[in-house]
């Protein structure tokens, strides 16, 4: 059975996503758990980019153990010094070096002919060379690039050091025959091909990414590189989490897998969910909150006698577990750190009692505190910003024949309390007039979206807005029972992450669309 090698570049590529905006802290999260999931390489981010970005590949590099962390370079000699700085420290540095070689790129882009490219290419990898024993060189768009020009580019980065090259479909172009075809030609004509590893990169333009990473598999792709959910530039990348269950599930078909941990899966899919503000779609293969439910009678009917006639994934596989505790407000500390331990979560003591008061808060207002409540409760708070202001009390009067009002009482760090009221178009657009007095931060708000964390009328509510201020954004996320109290909590920590980042300006990155 041959190994496919797992290059996630959720922190890097995923990252790209319009609105996403992550900072040192919940990069070296998202890390931690893309290393308990068991990936190969992880591309951290693009040190060049920014003096925030290339602090945050270095705190990943010193972080991650059991991974290659990589960095991207364009080819060029003061984006490989960044990276060289950027992974001081790393277990397993490896570099991810690129260049343009489509014939749009090289007249509109680059503005160079192909001997340009070859010995721009080439000079990268040497400079690499010297600082780097693993160096991957990607193709940018070689979907649209003559498949000898392919082959000679591969060729040349074969002879001059590179371990991995990589075929990257930039633009979501290609079809599985077309893109499966670069690496049977590959395979059978570059010499040398077999001391390097060939990488697919897809993207979901045309909604093929995951179908043609497979077909890459199926005629020589050593290594898929991909993210958690898909997320990416434009439609996104090749969904890791697909493409690794069918391997899994069709192992008599593809004869390759990988060394994911996979009851990790959706823990992961969580995490970065919650963390980029990028939900899950229901209907999304493998980690959709759809993806195991059964709504019609004959399938229903199937299921229960026999799981398999329409389940050909349990959901067990991926980490999503049966509830085998019911969590209430009698439960007690023991049984509270069992469902953490069950639910993946290794906490301090100093942790667990916090996440306690939180839970028996929460079971006081519901009957029962279902699995995916815990899970909103650990995350909401699993990045630790400053909080400069706390959400106090709230009070809000609505009718539909009148102006809505609300009061909101915001406690400063300080020790003082700062009392508010403001009227606007809805009971959200007057919290958040409120919160705007009572902090004196002038903000945008550019996204408001709110989703049901579990089920029943007593549901919590998650909360996620993403505030502008000047040219810098940033997220917030908020969770509770009331609608009303989850969006201004989600506000204020906006907020409270807009003024750490003003504290810390070298954390803004730079907006690179790269491959």
């Amino acid at each position: 059975m041959r190994k496919i090698y797992i290059f996630d570049t959720t922190l890097r590529d995923g990252e790209q996503s319009p609105g996403v905006n992550l900072n040192m802290q919940e990069k070296v999260e998202i890390a931690l758990q893309l290393e308990k999931l068991g990936v190969d390489r992880m591309e951290a981010g693009f040190p060049a980019a920014s003096p925030g970005d290339l602090a945050g590949v270095n705190a990943v590099a010193r972080a991650v153990k059991n991974a290659s962390v990589i960095g991207l370079s364009r080819s060029r000699e003061q984006d490989i010094e960044a990276v060289r700085e950027a992974l001081q420290g790393a277990q397993d540095p490896c570099i991810h070096l690129f260049l343009a070689t489509s014939p749009i790129h090289r007249q509109h882009k680059l503005r160079m002919e192909k001997h340009q490219v070859l010995e721009t290419a080439e000079a990268a990898i040497k400079y690499a060379k010297k600082y780097f024993s693993k160096i991957e060189f990607s193709l940018e768009d070689a979907g649209r690039t003559e498949l000898d020009f392919i082959a000679e580019v591969t060729a040349m980065a074969i002879r001059t050091g590179a371990t991995v090259v990589n075929i990257p479909d930039t633009v979501g172009f290609m079809t599985p025959y077309d893109y499966g075809n670069i690496f049977k030609m590959l395979k059978e004509t570059v010499p040398g091909i077999e001391k390097i590893q060939l990488s697919a990169h897809c993207h979901d333009d045309l909604g093929m990414a995951t179908a043609n990473a497979l077909a890459a598999v199926l005629n020589g792709a050593d290594q898929i590189e991909g993210t958690i959910n898909g997320i990416g530039e434009r439609a996104g990348n090749t969904s890791i989490e697909e493409v690794v269950l069918a391997l899994e599930t069709r192992q008599d078909f593809y004869q390759a897998k990988t060394s994911l941990v996979l009851n990790e899966i959706y823990r992961t899919s969580r995490l970065v969910s919650k963390l980029t503000g990028m939900v899950v779609p229901g209907n999304k293969a493998i980690v959709g909150a759809n993806a195991f439910a059964h709504e019609s009678g004959i399938h229903q009917d199937g299921m229960l006698k026999e799981k398999t006639t329409y389940e050909i994934i349990s959901p067990e596989t991926i980490g999503v577990k049966a509830s085998k505790l019911v969590m209430g407000k009698h439960s007690g500390r023991h049984a509270f750190r069992e469902k953490l331990i069950d639910l993946g979560y290794d906490l301090s003591d100093e942790q667990v009692n916090a996440a306690f008061a939180k839970f028996k808060d929460l079971a006081d207002r519901k009957k029962q505190v279902e699995d995916e409540d815990i899970r909103a409760l650990i995350e909401e708070k699993l990045i630790d910003t400053p909080e400069v202001f706390a959400l106090g009390t709230l009070q809000v009067a609505y009718g539909n024949q009148m102006t809505p009002t609300a009061t909101v009482h915001v406690r400063h760090q300080d020790g003082g309390e700062v009392a508010e009221s403001a009227v606007g178009n809805g009971s959200v657009d007057a919290i958040y007039n409120a919160i705007d007095k009572a902090t004196k931060e002038e903000v945008e708000l550019d996204d408001y979206s709110i989703k049901s964390v579990s089920h029943g009328k007593d549901a919590l509510g998650e909360v996620h807005v993403v505030l502008k201020q000047n040219d810098v954004s940033v997220q917030g996320r908020g969770i509770s029972t009331d609608i009303l109290e989850a969006s201004a909590k989600a506000y204020l920590d906006a907020v409270n992450r807009l003024i750490e980042k003003r504290k810390n300006p070298t954390s803004n990155r730079s907006n690179v669309t790269l491959i």
